[in-house]
């Protein structure tokens, strides 16, 4: 069994360290945008324990075997971010653009934000809007996925199915479990194992992570290992609230639905969060500098990414979502296709639109950042469209 810090062995080439070092400095060398090779230095990694060594290697693995990676790292254990910390924390103030001193505040009062605090896109024009925010969450007990071997990962899904039973048992989500662990090991089945066919239908439905094993990122990073063992997700009866367990972070938390109001899914996702972590033996991973501890730098503090859906037709003329990103990028948004990070774009110029910031900034802010963002998006489309 795997303890929680306990790094699985190590691969023979993992072990060879001199080939390594030189893969790096020459990513490094030739990829400069690879903020992981960047802050990866020999004085550093020379001064570490033999054990903390290999560690270390887990951590930025994904960055030497994927040179173009932006960020190019990922914590295998909620404790890495401290025990790296002459790594990390150069990384994390880099790519979160935060100074030295920052520390992270959570904050998820929004009754001041908006009129009343409320946001109404319809003050801006607009129908209602597919919404949804969801936030990336990690048990303080257990290492992250990238160092968890199948018995922890199983074991963690039993864990988490706990909670599912105690939202199950409550009128205001109810729900079902839908996991594709094909066993809890020895002669052990898993009661809430689907078919193939089932996957497929959930994926299809964005109810459902894809195939992890597929993603040469998550597989460098250890995060794809024995897919698809403590892998599915819970879905509430009204289909509005799901969490995935088992994908990039243990769990991905999020509600959704159509309207005209986002704070509706984002309170509503605040009470589903407490709901699960007064649940005995839940409790999330937290950093007292970074706030809750995410797998990838990129997703710390908040761990949140609050989008809705719009049409901007003018911004995407062609079936292309360039302009949009050029537009949108100064307003402090991603976008993205409408089934997430490299999907297509909606053939009536639908896109996913999200504040980028995550980290060093509240909740309240990241909601009311959203609603700014879609103003100040929809005035560059009409002056695309004029």
């Amino acid at each position: 069994m795997t303890s929680v810090g306990q790094k699985r062995g190590l691969a023979d080439d993992e072990k060879d360290y001199a080939s390594i070092l030189e893969t790096i400095a020459t990513v490094a060398k030739e990829n400069p945008g690879n903020r992981a090779m960047k802050y990866f230095k020999k004085e550093d990694f020379d001064k570490l324990a033999d054990d903390k060594k290999a560690t270390f290697i887990k951590c930025v693995r994904t960055g030497f075997e994927n040179p173009t990676s932006g960020l190019g790292a990922y914590a295998m254990a909620p404790g890495d971010y401290e025990e790296f910390s002459f790594f990390f924390d150069p990384l994390i103030r880099d790519y979160h653009s935060a100074d030295a001193g920052a520390v992270h505040k959570t904050n998820w009062d929004a009754s001041n934000v908006g009129e009343g605090g409320i946001l109404d896109v319809t003050k801006l024009g607009l129908e209602e809007l597919s919404m949804r925010v969801r936030v990336g969450r990690n048990l303080a007990a257990f290492n992250l996925p990238g160092n968890m071997d199948k018995e922890e990962r199983v074991r963690f899904e039993k864990t988490i199915l706990e909670a599912f039973k105690k939202l199950i048992a409550d009128p205001a989500y109810g729900g079902t479990v839908y996991s594709l662990t094909p066993d809890f090991g020895g002669d052990e089945k898993n009661p809430n194992l689907i078919t193939e066919k089932k996957y497929q239908e959930l994926v299809d439905a964005h109810v459902m992570f894809k195939d992890m094993d597929a993603d040469p990122f998550l597989k460098s990073a250890g995060i794809a290992s024995d897919w698809p063992y403590g892998r599915g997700c819970w879905q509430s009866d009204d289909k509005q609230c799901i969490i995935w367990f088992g994908e990039e972070d243990q769990l991905r938390i999020m509600c959704m639905k159509k309207g005209s109001k986002l704070n509706e899914v984002f309170e509503r996702l605040k009470t589903l969060l407490d709901k699960v972590e007064s649940i005995d033996g839940i409790k999330f991973a937290r950093s007292d500098k970074y706030g809750y501890v995410t797998s990838c730098p990129s997703n710390l503090g908040t761990g949140m990414r609050a989008s809705v859906h719009i049409k901007i037709p003018n911004l995407t003329k062609g079936g292309s979502d360039a302009k949009a990103k050029e537009v949108a990028k100064p307003l402090g948004l991603s976008v993205r296709g409408t089934g997430g990070e490299h999907t297509p774009i909606g053939a009536d110029g639908t896109v996913d639109i999200s504040p980028q910031a995550r980290l060093f900034i509240e909740e309240r802010e990241i909601i009311a950042a959203l609603y700014k963002g879609i103003e100040n998006l929809m005035a560059e489309e009409k002056k695309a469209a004029a």
